[in-house]
Order: C-alpha cells, then structure tokens, then sequence
C-alpha cells in the first residue's frame, strides 16, 4: 500500500519500490552460494577432517535457521564458516528478516575438535526488521518504525569443543568485537516512505554458540 500521509509522486513511490525488491532478490541468493562453495570445498578435502554443524542457540534467539561447516586446516588451525537465514514473516505487526555469514579462522591448544579454542571471525549480513525490541538499546525506534539495511564486523571467541562419541559433539563458544551498520528507516513495516537514514558503530557480543556437531572424517 502507498503511504497515505504524504502526497508521493507516484513515479518516485514505483521506483522506489522496484528497486528495493530488486536488491533484496539479489541478496538473498547469496548464503546459498557461499554454502556451496565451502561445501564444494568440504569435498576436495579428502582425507582432511570435515565437520558439520547447527548452532541451536543462536538459532534459536535469532529464530535464524542455520548450518555451519568446519575444515581442518593444520594440526592446531581449523577454518569454520556459518550461515543463519530467516526469510520467514515474524507474525502480527513484526518483522524480523535477516540473514548473516560468520567465517572464523580457529587456533586450537591440542588438537582440531577437542579441548579448548580460540578464534578470530568476519561477520556480514543483511537485514528488514521492524516492530522488535533489540538487546543494548539498539535502534531505538525499531518498535513503531522499520530498519533495512546491512552490517560487518571482526571479531575474537574462545570455545570448547566437547566430544561425545568418535562422529558427535557439542560445542560453546563466545565472542566479541566491533560491527558497523548502515541502514534506512522507514515509516511502517509495509511502506516505501522513507523517513531517515545512518551509520552505527558499536562494540557487542558478535558470538555465543552452542551447536551440535557431526564429523564427516
């Protein structure tokens, strides 16, 4: 519906809206590429340790579906690569669509996928969320107006991987770092009206994990 608050040219209003649509179907075929790729990746690796994984809390508080895949790269360093994808209406007058990639290069005190890690990690990610509430007093106004834009960031985590059976495991892991996001405010959750736009810079947790793993070699 157009915004009945304001007279918009009617060009303008249409244009907007084709553009935006256009943006978001270019995006979020993205993940899905990423995720082959490392997969494609998983494959050459032969003989190399390949682990599969699913972050149940994170995934959970985000309502984010999610799959991660870890390579060993050494005997101390292992590269790991999550993507979290919420296409999903959040109901009633919410949104909260989002998804996010987390590369993270992982230096290990005894061995790959056991004992205690430390990593460092990229984050990027895209986002349409209106009508919530976020922790730390982020955006403010995202409870009556809508945020739509995207973030990166750089991190440090330490974890501990605890194995369960020679193919199963559990693993924790928290971490924190600086993000920055530009974004554009928007009126409602269903309309083209554009009341403002900005950049955040902040420090925050940019990890905390618990996932449930599966050794592939």
């Amino acid at each position: 519906n157009k915004p009945d608050s304001q007279n918009i040219p009617e060009g303008n209003y249409t244009d907007r809206l084709i553009t935006g649509t256009k943006k978001l179907k270019s995006r979020k075929h993205i993940p899905m590429l990423m995720l082959l790729a490392l997969l494609s990746c998983a494959g050459k690796a032969g003989a190399q340790t390949v682990a599969v994984k699913s972050d149940l809390l994170t995934g959970s508080m985000l309502a984010s579906p999610n799959l991660g895949v870890e390579l060993k790269l050494s005997e101390r360093f292992t590269l790991e690569a999550g993507f979290h994808y919420n296409p999903f209406p959040a109901g009633g007058d919410r949104r909260w669509k989002h998804w996010f990639v987390q590369p993270e290069l992982r230096y290990w005190m005894c061995q790959p996928f056991g004992g205690h890690f430390f990593g460092t990690h990229l984050m990027y990610g895209v986002y349409n969320v209106g009508g919530m509430k976020l922790p730390l007093g982020l955006f403010k106004g995202i409870r009556s107006s809508r945020y739509e834009g995207d973030f990166w960031g750089l991190g440090v985590s330490y974890g501990y991987h605890f194995i369960l059976s020679p193919r199963w495991s559990i693993e924790t892991s928290l971490g924190i770092g600086f993000l920055h996001s530009g974004y554009k405010r928007y009126r409602c959750l269903h309309c083209g009206e554009q009341t403002g736009e900005g950049h955040k810079n902040f420090m925050a947790p940019t990890r905390a994990s618990v996932s449930l793993i599966y050794l592939i070699n």
